[in-house]
């Protein structure tokens, strides 16, 4: 099969040839309307992306359903809204979840490997170097990853919040063609698809062109994730310049054939850092910086680093490589980058040169606050 790279990946044709595909599919594709998980569903999925292995390809699954998959067993009538029942639903439905994508990828010949994900492995350097080794290594065996958030221990403070999120992440961490978003929407539309009126958009080129579409309607009762999500999510993979096919599973095979189904989302942007990328558009920041005048213009017009001597507060409780948001005097966000220091440690540290610093307090404190690596300039959210 010839591999076409992302640069040249830039119309839905292409999709036949690209070498690899990030698959995402929501919990309301694989469950009954009860919220158990539906075999048949899930096998006709399989079906779909072991003919894509056949041909060649490479792909990535991310797979919701977990908590969904353990609403039965557990006797629930709907997804629990607490925390710890969440979890205690994730904990018995992903190895449901896992025994089904295995027996049904097992009848073509193929096997899978799960790879359980929270924030932290996205955002934290050591973390998201081994998430993205070991991705690669099962991709190179032959494996078919599936991949979930890790519902079952993951927090309030550290989830993605839903797996259209963390399916953009992960196309962007291991290098994917395209990505593909299955739902049990077929399309994108100018409104909800049951007004009359509302008409289907086969493509997006610019964000432009989202301007004055109705996309308030929410997620289904199994699921997170509705037309927003999803469209931040698509945001997310678009601007690192991975494009995206927003499509029902009814239609998987024919999005992955390149045929005219769903809705195509362009490619915007070039890859930058994973660290970057999870910044702008999903860290759940732990405190805030605030920056005298100088410091703002430093990072805005010049790209520096946050030294000490340009901050004047420091709100929040964090520890080192927490993100944190970097505000101006006047409160207004500037940018979100990943602290060098604990929060305790910060105070004394504000309004000082790095020469002061390292003469006062030893070597190691002379670094900066947030490094311009790891920092990433965010406009004001209204």
């Amino acid at each position: 099969m010839p591999t076409v790279t992302v640069d040249a990946l830039v119309d839905r044709q292409q999709l036949v040839s690209a070498s690899r595909v990030v698959v995402k599919i929501g919990s309301s594709s694989l469950t009954t309307p009860d919220g158990r998980l539906a075999p048949e569903r899930l096998t006709a999925l399989v079906d779909v992306l072991a003919a894509r292995r056949a041909a060649g390809g490479q792909v990535v699954l991310v797979s919701s359903g977990a908590i969904a998959a353990g609403l039965g067993p557990l006797g629930l009538a709907a997804r629990p809204r607490d925390l710890a029942t969440q979890q205690a639903a994730a904990s018995v439905g992903q190895g449901l979840l896992v025994a089904h994508y295995t027996a049904a990828f097992a009848r073509h010949g193929l096997q899978v490997g799960q790879v359980l994900l929270t924030a932290d492995d996205t955002v934290r350097r050591v973390h998201y170097r081994n998430a993205h080794r070991a991705l690669t290594r099962l991709l190179d065996l032959g494996i078919v990853p599936v991949i979930n958030e890790n519902d079952a221990v993951a927090t309030d403070e550290i989830r993605f919040g839903d797996n259209d999120r963390l399916a953009a992440l992960v196309s962007h961490l291991v290098h994917a063609d395209a990505l593909v978003l299955l739902s049990d929407v077929d399309s994108l539309y100018t409104g909800p698809p049951s007004r009359d009126g509302s008409r289907r958009i086969a493509s997006v080129v610019h964000a432009e062109d989202l301007e004055g579409i109705d996309v308030a309607s929410r997620g289904s009762a199994v699921g997170t994730g509705g037309m927003v999500t999803k469209l931040e999510s698509v945001a997310i993979a678009t601007q690192s310049g991975v494009p995206v096919v927003l499509t029902s599973a009814a239609q998987a095979a024919q999005a992955l054939a390149g045929e005219d189904v769903g809705t195509w989302f362009t490619a915007t942007g070039r890859r930058t850092s994973i660290r970057r990328l999870w910044l702008a558009h999903a860290a759940s920041t732990r405190g805030r910086l605030v920056l005298d005048a100088g410091a703002v213009r430093a990072v805005l017009e010049r790209g520096t680093s946050l030294l000490p001597a340009g901050v004047t507060g420091v709100e929040g409780t964090f520890e080192a490589g927490d993100p944190v948001e970097l505000v101006g005097p006047d409160g207004q966000l500037v940018a979100r980058g990943l602290v060098s220091y604990d929060a305790e440690e910060v105070p004394p540290l504000l309004g000082r040169s790095t020469s002061e610093l390292r003469a006062a307090l030893g070597p190691g404190y002379d670094r900066e606050l947030v490094h311009r690596d790891d920092l990433v300039l965010v406009r004001k959210r209204r």
